[in-house]
């Protein structure tokens, strides 16, 4: 049966938040089993559950919330906990935002698989896609279909010459994670970096933690993958994921989308019969999971 885990002790770390530029701490602390991921803003005495109900925002990010305090920009982290099958874990912070790191979700493995995780006593149902779910809103596509593990195929289209057309459809377990996914980091361009200041974005940006492009290619850096894009994509696409609480198995095809798609075709999903809630042994990126 699919086991509840957390990590084998505290984590602590610090960094700055890309939107609101300011130096963050957080620590990520054990859990007891029937937790869940928990974020608790020590500035503020509150805690915001890290599931769908509380998305309050995505512009530029996953924003959770409840009454007023919010945290942002939460998917990185959360994709790298729900790849890891980490289901029970406390977040302190210490303001709004989680530290950007270098862009990527690769800071966060390497902390985790330092410390360790530890299988708990307690099983977890699987969210597993049963019928075809289809949503779309504007540009974006979205479609789930049933697959006997966790798959996400996404293509993206921008009309910038290093980017274009991109797609990629990747098996996700956590080795093809760890090399394939994790260090993809996240990107903008520099046309718009005026208009994201002016509106409260991007204020913690750099060329440290973000790929940025002008009209030719990426501004003083290199790509870690030719299709670091549409890489970095199916991470903010796995984080989003995470949300619904349950480990998923299903196809989820996704074309020209982001985060306020992803969370919209959640909400549809949730709402639909395309899908059923079932106790069974781990599909196969779990039994890889090993216990450090």
């Amino acid at each position: 049966m699919p086991f509840q885990k957390t990590i084998k002790s505290e984590i602590a770390l610090s960094g700055v938040g890309i939107h609101t530029g300011k130096r963050i701490n957080i620590k990520l602390i054990p859990a007891q089993r029937d937790t869940g991921i928990i974020f608790y803003r020590t500035d503020k005495g509150l805690q915001i559950k890290a599931k769908l109900p509380f998305v309050i925002d995505t512009s530029f990010a996953t924003t959770i919330g409840i009454d007023g305090v919010k945290v942002r920009t939460v998917e990185h982290l959360l994709a790298t906990l729900y790849v890891f099958g980490i289901t029970n874990l406390i977040i302190e912070i210490d303001g709004s935002e989680i530290p950007v790191m270098d862009g990527s979700a690769q800071d966060f493995v390497k902390l985790i698989m330092k410390t360790g995780i530890a299988k708990q006593g307690k099983t977890i149902p699987i969210l597993k896609i049963t019928k075809p779910c289809i949503y779309e809103e504007s540009r974006s596509r979205i479609v789930a279909r049933p697959h006997k593990g966790f798959r996400i195929t996404y293509k993206i289209f921008y009309e910038h010459p290093l980017i274009l057309a991109q797609s990629l459809s990747i098996e996700i377990n956590e080795q093809n994670f760890l090399k394939e996914i994790a260090p993809a980091r996240t990107f903008g361009f520099l046309k718009d970096i005026q208009y994201l200041l002016q509106n409260g974005f991007a204020r913690g940006g750099s060329l440290e933690n973000a790929l940025v492009l002008d009209e030719k290619g990426v501004v003083g850096g290199k790509l870690r993958f030719k299709d670091e894009f549409v890489r970095h994509k199916i991470l903010d696409a796995i984080g989003d994921l995470s949300l619904l609480g349950y480990p998923v198995q299903g196809h989820f095809i996704i074309e020209k989308g982001g985060h306020t798609a992803h969370i919209n075709f959640l909400k549809h999903l949730v709402e639909s019969d395309c899908y059923e809630l079932e106790e069974e042994p781990y599909f196969n990126f779990y039994l890889s999971v090993q216990t450090i």
